[in-house]
């Protein structure tokens, strides 16, 4: 039986109460963006601008969240996305939110930069789980990740685009953010107020790149490990790096970050499987558009060619609803599921999926809607 608790029933209520569990430094890294936080607000309050129509006077038996990605069926249109640092915001997050979609049959997109290895991930999630790929500067270090992942059983490997450089947050660089964190007293006094943090972390050890840990070299301080993360990768994705991993790659290629229709052309001339809609959770480019926007744009052009799906911004079931009325054939999310296990620890992957997937049906109950294909029929025309 799913566990949920009646005292958290939005997300709103569970990143209040993470806020208050999670040191300063960590929430801080969470909830910021770049810049001025602009995009993060315009990716959720654009999905929340659509509107959707219910129909009511017709025979109606009941709604299935049942979707198909890449040949397999879950039991909702929606997935973990990729978080870096996980085990830093909450101790063992990746491996809490890795099981919890296991045990909802959803899918779970573990980082590069993740605090749980490939070989762990899969081991949770008997081998369902997808990757993505910060791509290497080096052509060895990116075969031997993707060894490792064919090895491990990943079906998915999704392409990183959307982070060309890194990003100018104000929060971050306050905080001086680093794994572990750096002990200045601002950030020993977050950790005091956060006594629960503290022991969890302590009982789980101190957070790694598990994934990158057998190429680190040992005994690096902080910023020698900064230099060597920089130096190990290379952010920008082109046609050439593309073209490499899909002759290497034999499973489903994804490409995450994609907004305009020049790169989803380039995504189908290199014979990529499906494009995810992203602005880095509006971490990036704080001039950006919302995803919401070019999702509905690509979705009319492309998905007939790609598998075209979407994060950045949904919060909540009727964020995913709007999402799949405008197109996305299947949806990811990042912070909500991370408010959950901030707020409730290791229950709060469970209790955070069985909140959305609650949400969805009373939505699309309300809508009349039979199963997520007809949500498009309930959208309406902003014009």
């Amino acid at each position: 039986m799913s566990y949920f608790n009646s005292n958290l029933p939005s997300v709103e209520m569970l990143q209040e109460q993470a806020r208050r569990r999670m040191p300063g430094f960590a929430y801080d890294y969470l909830t910021g963006g770049c810049f001025s936080n602009i995009n993060i607000e315009r990716n959720t309050r654009e999905i929340r601008d659509m509107q959707l129509s219910p129909v009511y006077l017709r025979d109606y038996d009941g709604a299935s969240q049942k979707t198909e990605l890449f040949g397999k069926t879950y039991d909702a249109p929606f997935g973990i996305a990729p978080i870096g640092l996980q085990g830093l915001m909450w101790p063992k997050a990746c491996e809490i939110l890795a099981q919890a979609a296991k045990d909802h049959n959803v899918p779970f997109t573990l980082s590069t930069v993740g605090t749980a290895s490939i070989e762990e991930v899969s081991k949770i999630t008997d081998g369902n789980f997808f990757f993505q790929l910060y791509h290497p500067a080096e052509d060895k270090l990116r075969d031997e990740l993707l060894t490792r992942a064919e090895a491990a059983g990943c079906e998915t490997l999704v392409m990183l685009a959307d982070t060309p450089t890194f990003a100018y947050r104000p929060k971050e660089i306050k905080n001086g953010l680093s794994i572990p964190p750096r002990m200045t007293l601002r950030n020993i006094l977050q950790m005091m107020g956060s006594p629960k943090w503290v022991i969890e972390q302590l009982m789980a050890g101190k957070p790694e790149f598990q994934t990158m840990k057998p190429y680190i070299p040992k005994g690096l301080n902080m910023k020698h490990l900064g230099l060597f993360m920089n130096k190990t990768f290379s952010g920008r994705l082109t046609e050439k790096k593309i073209d490499a991993i899909r002759s290497r790659w034999k499973g489903n290629l994804v490409i995450k970050g994609v907004v305009n229709p020049e790169d989803a052309e380039l995504a189908v001339k290199l014979g990529i499987d499906g494009i995810i809609v992203s602005n880095h959770g509006g971490r990036q480019l704080d001039a950006g558009q919302s995803t919401i926007k070019p999702l509905q744009e690509l979705a009319k052009e492309f998905s007939d060619k790609l598998t075209v799906m979407i994060d950045s911004g949904l919060r909540s079931g009727p964020d995913v609803a709007v999402a799949m009325a405008s197109g996305a054939h299947f949806t990811w999310m990042g912070r909500t599921p991370m408010f959950g296990v901030g707020a409730l620890g290791k229950y709060g992957g469970d209790h955070t999926l069985t909140m959305l997937k609650q949400q969805l049906q009373q939505v699309m109950e309300q809508l009349g809607c039979p199963d997520v294909k007809h949500l498009p029929d309930h959208l309406l025309d902003p014009k």
